[in-house]
């Protein structure tokens, strides 16, 4: 794999709550310089990425119902809303951990539906938190994600006990099959967590390393 196309496999990221702007302008002028798929950023951050990407091919994503997932339906639909109207070209959304693990699939169904609907076509991805659940809730996360309409299932948001692995990773393929994404995000450091994730059937990669990842190539 050459450095272009790893490159396409990523959405630089900065999500941390101290990021300054100056984190964020050096954020997009590498995605501009390594052309990076997305900068993936707060939401408070997407008018400012915008205009510092206008020149670029680089896409804008952004994260709703962050990190935690437990906000209402209402208020992750708004949030969506929002975020799109400031120029968000793709939304990662957290489930309702707790309601999955209640066996409560209705409303993780409708959870998800309310913002792959507020989205209005925009690329949406379903983040289940894969570390705190267990094989059978994650196939049946991603199942709830695919009934819902959205585009990807990722396994982390990187704030909680761990992020992505390659089994994870090959579970999350094996079960939504090749017509949805599947994005690996939290603690991918190097270039060979990088290519296991990508070899395991990930499509997309959420790193905050990226260049370290892809200057090893």
């Amino acid at each position: 794999m050459d450095k272009l196309t790893l490159a396409k496999h990523i959405d630089h990221t900065l999500l941390k709550p101290e990021g300054t702007e100056a984190e964020l302008i050096k954020l997009c002028e590498e995605a501009k310089e390594y052309k990076f798929f997305s900068v993936c950023v707060n939401p408070c951050n997407i008018e400012k990425a915008k205009e510092l990407l206008k020149d670029s091919d680089t896409k804008i994503c952004t994260v709703v119902g962050f990190p935690l997932g437990q906000m209402t339906t209402e208020a992750k639909s708004f949030e969506t809303k929002e975020a799109v109207f400031l120029g968000a070209e793709e939304v990662d959304m957290v489930i309702n951990i707790g309601k999955l693990k209640d066996k409560d699939y209705d409303y993780v169904l409708e959870d998800i539906r309310a913002v792959v609907l507020a989205a209005g076509g925009v690329l949406t991805k379903v983040i289940i938190e894969s570390c705190l659940l267990t094989d059978e809730e994650k196939v049946k996360a991603c199942e709830l994600a695919k009934a819902a309409g959205a585009d990807y299932v990722k396994t982390s948001t990187g704030f909680s006990k761990s992020g992505a692995t390659k089994e994870d990773i090959a579970l999350m393929r094996k079960t939504v099959g090749p017509e949805m994404g599947v994005k690996a995000s939290g603690g991918i450091r190097t270039l060979e967590d990088a290519l296991a994730m990508i070899e395991n059937g990930a499509s997309r990669l959420g790193l905050s390393a990226s260049v370290s990842i892809v200057n090893s190539l």
